[in-house]
């Protein structure tokens, strides 16, 4: 799939197939953040914040959900959407309901699916389901604490060493001027 970025793909089969909204976090941002200058930058937020939202919405964060979903909607750039093998007004419609559902009293979390609209991209990322034993539009493993509370149970050694090798390469340069 050479017209789609890699990590868009990984977005995508973390997003249907393990539901694993914050990895979906993780590729993109990383992705977007390598590629600032991408014309579709708004829109890697966009999926970036609707990961975000349904994140926040199956841990119960109703407030953080609403406030992501409502970003997304207005980052979504129709044709970047389009280009990215996604139908644009029935992911907006999608999300907005999704929104809505969650200002609901009511509301309970329930998965959603991007409205693909390519079938060459469907096709490939159901393949690559099979290849890897993953179920395409799976349901969300509710009792995967793991899953569930990933960034607060998550490995952050990795982060923490990058943040002092960040910050100590900042001293270094305030320090040569």
């Amino acid at each position: 799939m050479k017209q789609y970025p890699e990590a868009y793909i990984d977005y995508l089969l973390f997003f249907h197939a393990e539901r694993d909204y914050f990895e979906c976090h993780e590729v993109m941002e990383e992705f977007w953040k390598e590629h600032p200058e991408d014309e579709r930058s708004r829109t890697y937020v966009a999926l970036i914040q609707i990961a975000v939202g349904m994140y926040h919405i199956r841990r119960g964060n109703r407030l953080g959900a609403v406030k992501m979903l409502q970003s997304a909607v207005k980052n979504a750039q129709y044709e970047h959407v389009l280009s990215l093998g996604l139908d644009p007004m029935k992911l907006e419609e999608i999300v907005t309901w999704e929104w809505k559902r969650i200002e609901m009293d009511n509301h309970f979390y329930e998965d959603i699916n991007l409205p693909i609209s390519d079938p060459e991209l469907e096709s490939w990322c159901l393949n690559e389901c099979s290849k890897r034993g993953l179920t395409w539009q799976a349901a969300s493993r509710m009792e995967d604490e793991l899953l569930i509370q990933k960034h607060t149970l998550r490995d952050r050694d990795e982060v923490i060493l990058e943040r002092a090798r960040q910050q100590q390469l900042r001293k270094d340069k305030g320090g040569a001027r």
